[in-house]
């Protein structure tokens, strides 16, 4: 198996869903896409992405509109149209069952010790308490391996003590 084929594949396959999200937000210039993109490591070539939007157009997922530029010439504005805010939606359902899915497979051959530890992360909503300075928090769960379906997850307890005081962040002069 070719490791970064595989990877770029991935990439590829959820480009797509990326691009409609970025879109959803509001009316987008393709350069603003393009450094989204590639800031968050999906895609770092720009050819790939024309195709994609003029493809995704012609199927009535997008429209675009120009807007004069002060800076040069006209650019060329993105935007969702009710065919994409509907697939989108369903993309959305679709990939939520997908993480669901790997997650359960990645965390089963975690917990059973057949595999490398998994990279993939989950987002856990954390609301932290109020806590006076020098005051420690105790009986925190933190799980010690990685979270099943099962309830068997071991976790153990730890104390959290704020620090006394917190600098004060610098002022730029």
């Amino acid at each position: 198996m070719n490791i970064e084929n595989a990877q770029v594949q991935m990439r590829k396959g959820i480009l797509e869903f990326c691009i409609l999200h970025i879109i959803s937000r509001g009316e987008i210039y393709a350069s603003d896409m393009l450094d989204e993109l590639t800031s968050a490591r999906i895609m770092v070539v720009e050819g790939t992405l024309y195709p994609l939007l003029t493809r995704l157009k012609n199927a009535g997922l997008l429209d675009y509109k120009w807007v004069e530029s002060t800076s040069g010439p006209p650019r060329k504005y993105y935007m969702l149209t009710e065919l994409g805010r509907n697939s989108l939606e369903s993309l959305n359902e679709t990939w939520q069952e997908l993480s669901d899915s790997v997650m359960l497979i990645v965390n089963r051959a975690q917990a059973k010790g057949n595999g490398v530890a998994p990279t993939i992360q989950t987002a856990v909503d954390v609301q932290p308490a109020p806590v006076a300075p020098g005051e420690a928090i105790t009986d925190v769960a933190v799980p010690t391996t990685p979270a099943t379906d099962s309830p068997e997850s071991a976790s153990e307890s730890v104390n959290i003590v704020m620090p006394e005081s917190v600098p004060e962040p610098k002022q730029d002069q």
